[in-house]
């Protein structure tokens, strides 16, 4: 559970109430880390947390607040960017032997305290108390203000809300629609490429610590893009064994249930989940459109302009119609017919993306390399004897 109370019908942050305590997940702790944990708390250096909890394989630090924050969206807004920056704090090279934080929302819930680790029931999670309660301010001046997020989240602080009763008066119509009639906010489907392009990349791109947090923004980018849930499961399932297969210990295995907890974010609720948080989250970068605001042929047709002057000859082409890529790895694959793709990344030093996208595809016909065509055919009786009689001609085709 999170610590955060309720009120209506569902656990999303529309209906949030309280926080009572910003809970921080810290992973890869052995007993060096444990104590330099408690060092730079002790010393001043990390911030003196209220409870520090044994999960397992990690630790818990709950800074429990001097006073409960109404959860406002502009308050949500707030604490979740002084969590992640927090965040970037406590977790560093000596308080964890994984080396990118991994970064979690507000509502994140954590084990009950009592209730069985991955360890089994026979190690439950303990709680120490370790500090007092804190205040936000206090949280704050932990955060460097060389980078400028400290004076981001100080200007975020500062901000004040309408009162709904002021609202009321000055945006009549939206009053009506949004806080009478319950209507949800307007918004648009995105079409399916974004849903199918994010499922990509988490097939290829994700890591450990991050896994669940990849199948949570496939539910997002599915309900965005209006994707059938029943497509959405079998796409989810389909990640299961392999993530369950880049699990390093076995107590940080990659379940069923992991899957089912992230299909819940298949919501209306989070379909304007922000593209910084799920680049957070997911521990991959997000692109930016870089056109500028202009359509996809007006800036192509710019693009090309600029190349043609660069490059007038267009020596950048590749004319052998084939990407280079895909013939060295068929050509390594032949000579290794039991070779992996780790041993192909391994002598060629292609990128294992491009060696997984090659490595079942059937090979070019004809191509070209170091001025020699090399045609590739079915083996045939004929074929030997025309290609030895060319050769004895003599013949250069």
């Amino acid at each position: 559970m999170a610590p955060i109370s309720y009120f209506g019908k569902k656990r999303s942050g529309k209906f949030a109430r309280f926080i009572y305590a910003l809970v921080f997940d810290l992973d890869g702790v052995g007993m060096p880390q444990l104590w330099d944990v408690l060092h730079q708390m002790n010393k001043g250096i990390l911030p003196k947390a209220t409870f520090v909890v044994n999960s397992g394989t990690g630790l818990h630090l709950y800074y429990v607040l001097t006073e409960p924050v109404p959860m406002y969206p502009q308050n949500q807004h707030y604490l979740k960017e002084l969590k992640y920056s927090l965040t970037r704090q406590i977790w560093n090279r000596f308080t964890s032997s994984i080396k990118q934080p991994q970064m979690q929302g507000l509502m994140q819930g954590f084990r009950v305290i009592g209730s069985g680790t991955k360890l089994g029931k026979g190690y439950p999670v303990v709680a120490y108390r370790f500090g007092a309660r804190v205040d936000l301010g206090e949280l704050l001046e932990y955060i460097p203000s060389s980078n400028g997020e400290r004076q981001k989240l100080e200007g975020i602080l500062r901000k004040s809300s309408m009162p709904l009763a002021e609202a009321k008066e000055k945006y009549p119509d939206w009053y009506e629609r949004r806080i009478v009639k319950g209507e949800r906010r307007g918004r648009w489907t995105v079409k399916r490429d974004l849903y199918d392009w994010w499922l990509r990349r988490i097939r290829d791109e994700i890591r450990v610590g991050h896994r669940y947090h990849g199948v949570m923004t496939l539910a997002i980018y599915a309900k965005k893009c209006g994707i059938e849930e029943a497509e959405l499961r079998q796409d989810a399932y389909s990640l299961l064994l392999p993530y369950d297969e880049m699990s390093i210990e076995e107590v940080n295995r990659f379940t069923r249930e992991d899957v089912e907890a992230a299909l819940s974010m298949f919501n209306e609720d989070y379909v304007t989940f922000p593209r910084d948080d799920i680049a957070r989250l997911s521990g991959m970068p997000m692109p930016v459109n870089k056109r500028n605001w202009r359509k996809q042929a007006e800036h192509l047709g710019r693009a090309r302009a600029v190349q043609a002057f660069d490059d007038p000859d267009g020596r950048w082409r590749n004319r052998e119609g084939r990407p280079k890529a895909q013939i060295c790895v068929f050509e390594w694959r032949q000579q290794h017919p039991e070779g992996r793709k780790a041993d192909c990344h391994r002598d060629t030093g292609l990128d294992p993306k491009t060696i997984r996208k090659w490595w079942d595809c059937p090979p070019p016909a004809v191509s070209m390399r170091d001025g020699h065509i090399t045609v590739r055919v079915e083996p045939s009786r004929e074929v030997s004897d025309w290609l030895l009689d060319a050769l004895h001609d003599g013949s250069q085709d």
